[in-house]
């Protein structure tokens, strides 16, 4: 139980679809330092499909952390940086933007979760406060995260069995500034082939109310980054290899079998971690 505890949570941050229904033991310290990325990339989910006006590249950087305040309560804290460029022009058409590149902050969130049960299954709550921390540059369309405040409680449930452990979550994701809420839902399950080698399968499912009133500039627009009412359905497989005891590498891959408002392309991470 104990080492698939720690495989689930050295692959928190390995995509941006992940959730946990375990907690940490009072005092234990994780943390993670990840690169993902979406690269080199033009094509839209929506209904049609539709093109951005430049070929964008999407990175992020992100360091996270989680510390068990008590056995049945842990924080955590997920600082992103985005590397974000627009390049050369997707088509021949006169174009709205300029070609520019960004480095700066996205979305900093922290969270807090709380055990409820720890039977058979494992359930937990966590609240997710996500802050209006990024920024706009008007004259490429590029945005580094929401315009908004976003507060994202979920219910957990895990369990872990003599091979393999599966978890599912659902929950509610509000944000202001008249974005639209949406309702995830999603899950994993995980085996072990080899010793030091953990393979994970995730599903994860974002969907709009469509209720929201935000207007969004023309030239974010033209990118489609952290625009309203982005949905989908992902996929993915996520890798974690232990190097020793308490540090060790992971990859992920992500994709979509449906979307709307988000890239047509899969992000890749690599990440490293290490626990205290």
């Amino acid at each position: 139980m104990k080492y698939y505890l720690s495989l689930i949570i050295a692959l928190v941050c390995t995509s941006i679809f992940a959730q946990s229904a375990w907690t940490k033991k009072k005092g234990e310290i994780y943390t993670q330092l990840a690169f993902t990325t979406i690269n080199d990339y033009n094509q839209i989910f929506g209904n049609p499909d539709y093109q951005t006006e430049r070929n964008l590249t999407d990175n992020t950087f992100q360091i996270y952390g989680e510390y068990g305040i008590t056995d049945n309560i842990t924080i955590m804290v997920n600082l992103p940086v985005k590397l974000i460029e627009a390049g050369s022009l997707a088509n021949n058409s006169a174009s709205m933007t300029s070609s520019k590149s960004i480095t700066r902050l996205g979305n900093i969130d922290i969270s807090i979760k709380h055990l409820l049960s720890n039977k058979k299954w494992i359930i937990s709550t966590e609240i997710n406060l996500e802050a209006n921390t990024s920024a706009f540059d008007n004259s490429s369309g590029i945005r580094t995260g929401f315009n908004a405040w976003s507060f994202t409680p979920t219910i957990n449930f895990g369990r872990s069995f003599k091979k393999y452990y599966t978890q599912v979550y659902t929950g509610l994701n509000i944000r202001t500034n008249g974005y639209s809420t949406n309702f995830k839902l999603g899950g994993e399950v995980g085996t072990k082939p080899l010793k030091k080698l953990t393979l994970i399968a995730f599903v994860d499912i974002l969907k709009s109310f469509k209720d929201g009133s935000v207007e969004i500039p023309p030239n974010n627009l033209q990118t489609a980054l952290y625009i309203n009412n982005q949905e989908y359905g992902a996929f993915g497989l996520k890798i974690i290899g232990a190097l020793g005891e308490k540090y060790g590498i992971n990859a992920g891959f992500g994709g979509a079998f449906f979307g709307r408002n988000v890239a047509k392309s899969p992000a890749l991470t690599l990440g490293v971690y290490h626990n205290f």
